[in-house]
């Protein structure tokens, strides 16, 4: 599991959110929701983004910009058209007096806005995940991106749109997909671009050598791994993977592995009720014992500390 697996896993379970929005001029939406990240896709017409510090965007039809929380945004016709209506967390919303709106803007089958047909039409998804293993993407995000029609490939996005509209078996779970694959060409676009300064991880993915031993590292953790190891899987000597893999990544292999192993101990520790034993066995640990003094080490508190509310 890489860390855009690990930003994307589960999002309906864990608070993923999509609707098509639509709208007629005028109209401006403020975006409180703190989710820490939004994707939003142009359909029809164009958009301005003004986020709470930095530059207005516009995007037109095919265009994406993605927003990283938890800072506020303004969604809206003009830069100048003062809020309407405020989304707020829970997915609730208001008047910017504060009435709550209930389901006034609900038009039905995912659809949200004024009229359906209004001469904007623009899909909102966000993802609600907080951990460990996604921060190590979020934090390389900037607070707002947008990327235009012809920079990404946008070849699912009709389909998503067609299937906003389908009341099928499984349709959450084709949409949660749909979203996921958008969401990873948006991002693979945005990273391959040189102003983006894609983490040093992201990009020693694409080396034959590093990212074999990365997939390895992420996929099985809790296998006994060692340099030596590695380095067999990877056809290389040991020397060199260490080399190499320090030169590209920042850290050595085994450093890696353990901020790798205790980052999906935070995040176990958070979403279930695994005891600290079973969680030491799925990251990699002999005992609790052990993963309690490593994870006190890098976090500074006790696993039961950090999972407590």
């Amino acid at each position: 599991m890489d860390a855009l697996a690990g930003l994307l896993e589960g999002p309906r379970a864990r608070g993923a959110f999509l609707i098509r929005a639509c709208f007629d001029p005028p109209w401006s939406v403020r975006v409180e929701d703190r989710a820490p990240l939004s994707l939003m896709v142009m359909l029809r017409g164009e958009a301005y983004i003004v986020p709470e510090s930095g530059a207005t965007v516009r995007i037109g039809p095919g265009d994406i910009a993605i927003a990283r929380g938890p800072d506020p945004y303004t969604c809206a016709d003009d830069p100048a058209t003062a809020p309407r209506v405020h989304c707020l967390p829970g997915e609730v919303c208001a008047t910017p007096d504060g009435i709550l709106l209930g389901g006034a803007l609900d038009l039905g089958s995912r659809n949200w806005g004024e009229r359906a047909d209004g001469a904007v039409s623009l899909l909102i998804g966000t993802y609600q995940l907080r951990g460990e293993i996604s921060g190590r993407l979020l934090e390389a995000l900037p607070p707002l991106l947008t990327l235009t029609a012809g920079s990404w490939d946008h070849a699912l996005l009709p389909l998503l749109a067609q299937e906003m509209d389908r009341e099928e078996p499984g349709q959450d779970v084709v949409l949660d997909r749909l979203l996921d694959l958008i969401a990873i060409q948006a991002l693979r676009a945005w990273f391959s671009r040189p102003e983006a300064e894609a983490p040093a991880w992201y990009l020693a993915l694409a080396d034959p050598v590093v990212g074999r031993a990365l997939r390895l590292l992420q996929d099985d953790p809790a296998h006994p791994w060692t340099v030596a190891s590695l380095a067999a899987k990877a056809g290389v000597s040991r020397a060199a993977l260490a080399r190499r893999f320090t030169d590209l990544v920042g850290e050595p292999p085994m450093a890696y592995l353990t901020g790798w192993r205790l980052a999906l101990c935070a995040d176990l520790l958070r979403d279930t009720e695994l005891t600290i034993g079973a969680i030491a066995r799925q990251v990699g640990y002999g005992s609790a014992f052990a993963l309690s003094s490593a994870f006190k080490r890098v976090y500074g508190v006790s696993p039961q500390e950090h999972r407590a509310p």
